[in-house]
């Protein structure tokens, strides 16, 4: 495998995170010990897994001596909002470009969580009507970029549609080696893994990682929180392929090591659903984790089915804490609700 050091990085996040027992959860649902992957504490304007990501694309950003970055996202981005904090911190303008993904949401949506940090951060907000257009999204982004470059600005594009090279997967290349040598310090069997699965950057990546060490064994589990399993299976695979070419190792993933479920998804992306409700309660009163409705409280609520069905065997099971806490506030009348009208775990 071609090594890390051989692409521009940037030191954003901080890491190693913490792999961390949930006593009282394993105890509770009284299966195998339960861990999480705390990436929710990478630290970059409240952390999550983009920090990883990140680092990559704006090392590759510097090196070409980039004076502004742009990206495109949902409204609620935490990935738009990583950009917007990664630029300020390295002295670089920043314009996000935000996809009415969620219709018919109101102020509280359009103002709070991520939103209100791009603009705390100085990012410069631009809009684009469609939701599930990437490619449209991604030509809009291009003409801003162009503006700009006419303006005497050189632009640097972070695109999410998987037609372009994943760089931000190498970023779970990385993670994956740090399970392997967290788990082996602890004497933690690695086999299982649980995440949620969206523009597929960090499953691929981790997927790409594990294998290329020659962690065959140990199985990742994609929880869909954007679309279908049909299409999220399609996508991870593709972005697989993309970052086993980045890294001269053709086919160390296998077709099927590709494992998502899109049982937890719900109507839509970015729509409340009443198992990550429970899941969202379930983890902070149990272990104080919070998550949000969009992307974490589902795939937590993916991570204790497994458990509960006894799907992930007797071995321990680690849940990866992807972050996403900022658009936890953009659902706060909603989240309130259900906080109130339940008691206990």
């Amino acid at each position: 495998m071609r090594p890390l050091s051989d692409f521009p990085r940037v030191g954003l996040a901080h890491c190693p995170t913490p792999l961390e027992l949930m006593p009282r959860l394993s105890e509770l649902l009284g299966g195998p010990q339960l861990f999480v992957k705390r990436d929710d504490c990478t630290g970059l304007a409240l952390g999550g897994n983009k920090a990883r990501q990140l680092e990559f694309y704006f090392g590759d950003a510097l090196a070409r001596d980039a004076t502004t970055v742009l990206v495109t996202g949902a409204v609620q981005s935490n990935y738009a909002r990583t950009v917007a904090a990664a630029a300020a911190k390295l002295g670089l303008d920043c314009h996000i470009q935000l996809e009415e993904r969620v219709p018919g949401m109101g102020e509280v949506y359009h103002g709070s969580g991520n939103v209100l940090l791009d603009q705390l951060l100085g990012a410069k907000l631009h809009t684009y009507p469609e939701g599930e257009d990437e490619g449209g999204a991604d030509r809009a982004l291009n003409e801003i970029a162009k503006g700009l470059e006419a303006a005497g600005e050189r632009p640097y594009l972070i695109h999410l549609s998987e037609e372009h090279e994943p760089l931000g997967a190498l970023g779970y290349v990385d993670a994956a080696l740090e399970i392997i040598q967290q788990t082996d310090q602890k004497q933690v069997p690695l086999k299982t893994i649980v995440m949620a699965s969206g523009s597929a950057a960090t499953h691929a990546g981790m997927l790409v990682g594990l294998r290329a060490h020659g962690r065959r064994d140990v199985a990742v589990h994609g929880i869909c929180v954007r679309r279908g399993q049909n299409a999220q299976k399609r996508r991870v695979t593709r972005v697989v392929r993309k970052t086993e070419a980045l890294l001269d190792c053709i086919g160390v993933v296998h077709d099927d090591d590709v494992q998502v479920t899109d049982e937890f998804l719900g109507p839509a992306y970015g729509r409340l659903t009443e198992s990550g409700n429970q899941a969202m309660l379930l983890g902070a009163r149990t272990e104080a984790l919070i998550l949000d409705p969009v992307y974490t409280g589902k795939a937590f609520a993916g991570f204790l089915d497994l458990v509960r069905k006894g799907s992930t065997g007797p071995e321990p099971v680690i849940f990866l804490h992807t972050g996403g806490t900022p658009s936890l506030f953009a659902y706060g009348p909603e989240v309130l609700e259900i906080a109130k009208s339940s008691v206990g775990p």
